[in-house]
């Protein structure tokens, strides 16, 4: 019973995530240029979304580490803002080669892509992102600054990343799980947390990272935003958002802009 209890949280999870045609209808007017390009990288072809901001000048790139629902409507949508902001935005989809005849996930069932994503080798996803990250420097309109920002199980992996990638001007964690404390060692960026104060799961997992990132000298910076829920930044968004999930999207998002502006 308890089994089947949880799988039927998982799917109307992932049924929530997937009914995203508000963020659709939002990045159908954007008036920026958005492009899919295919990222090679050791015999894989990861798609990944690119936006680009409407600047004359060179611009920062954000690597954007999707939610465990993939690269959904809002990922898109989000990346879009992201440049609206003023950044060149990447955003590998993770899923990549893992669908049905090798697509996305956009051909995967929206009750299967978690356990898709559970599935994914935690050194594939590191050299997909390196992929995306080295994609990114190497755009003309880039100059040479590079973050990273995910969201959800995004968020651990961007907090992961952070100890692969030495080139990190600054990582954000919203709302992900901390590396060991072993691997913090090998952070060199600043480290950004963005967390929901009714997240018990992930929120219990914040003081030890505090600890940890302070044993080993490095920054780490963690916001929590009460009364927001796991997964904020997509469900402030949404029409039926909770007050408290909208407040915290809109602090974080104006958060997250000026920490990207230092």
């Amino acid at each position: 019973m308890k089994r089947m209890i949880l799988a039927l949280v998982a799917l109307a999870l992932a049924q929530s995530a997937s009914a995203q045609d508000w963020a659709k209808a939002a990045l159908a007017k954007s008036p920026r240029h958005s492009e899919w390009v295919t990222v090679k990288h050791d015999g894989r072809s990861v798609d990944t979304f690119v936006v680009y901001p409407e600047s004359k000048d060179k611009r920062p790139v954000v690597i954007i580490i999707h939610e465990i629902f993939g690269l959904t409507d809002w990922v898109e949508d989000l990346a879009d803002q992201v440049a609206a902001a003023g950044y060149i935005a990447v955003a590998p989809d993770l899923l990549s080669g893992m669908g049905p005849d090798g697509g996305r996930t956009s051909s995967i069932a929206s009750d299967k892509v978690m356990e898709a994503i559970s599935k994914l080798n935690p050194d594939q996803v590191t050299a997909d992102l390196n992929a995306a990250a080295d994609y990114g420097n190497k755009i003309p309109a880039s100059n040479g600054k590079l973050f990273v920002g995910g969201f959800c199980w995004g968020g651990g992996q961007t907090f992961r990343f952070a100890t692969n990638r030495g080139d990190l001007a600054a990582a954000f964690v919203f709302y992900g799980p901390p590396p060991d404390k072993d691997a913090m060692l090998r952070i060199k960026a600043p480290v950004y947390g963005f967390f929901a104060g009714n997240d018990a799961r992930i929120g219990a997992m914040i003081p030890d990272a505090i600890a940890n990132m302070k044993a080993a000298g490095k920054t780490f910076d963690p916001v929590t935003y009460d009364g927001a829920g796991h997964g904020f930044m997509r469900a402030g968004e949404a029409p039926d958002a909770k007050e408290a999930d909208k407040k915290a999207r809109a602090e974080s998002w104006e958060r997250w802009k000026i920490l990207l502006a230092k």
